[in-house]
């Protein structure tokens, strides 16, 4: 009974993330993204936004799946899932730093 309050927590912020994942791929809202964040306001209104707002919203789904997973682990008490985790956790790092590469790379094109 004591897992209850952690999975409603982590459900919570699962939840919140596929909010921002749906966000993002619809591009509305704020962009959270390292790029568009700390771009200057002149170079913000002359950046193309569609491929930071995809990659923002690539990482939103993944990080909500993180969350999700750890959910299920928590009330399921099943150890196994935490291996998926951490695979999944490590194609999030993978994507965020290949794709943060592309868009530079295309940026420059």
């Amino acid at each position: 009974m004591k897992e209850i309050v952690p999975a409603s927590i982590l459900f919570a912020v699962s939840i919140f993330l596929f909010f921002m994942s749906v966000r993002s791929f619809m591009e509305k809202g704020f962009l959270f993204n390292n790029a568009y964040i700390y771009a200057s306001k002149q170079e913000r209104e002359k950046m193309n936004k569609k491929p930071h707002y995809r990659q923002s919203a690539i990482v939103f789904l993944l990080l909500g799946l993180i969350f999700l997973l750890n959910t299920i682990a928590v009330l399921l008490k099943v150890n196994w899932i935490f291996y998926i985790v951490v695979v999944v956790v490590i194609i999030t790092l993978i994507y965020a730093i290949v794709s943060s590469i592309i868009i530079d790379k295309n940026n420059k094109q």
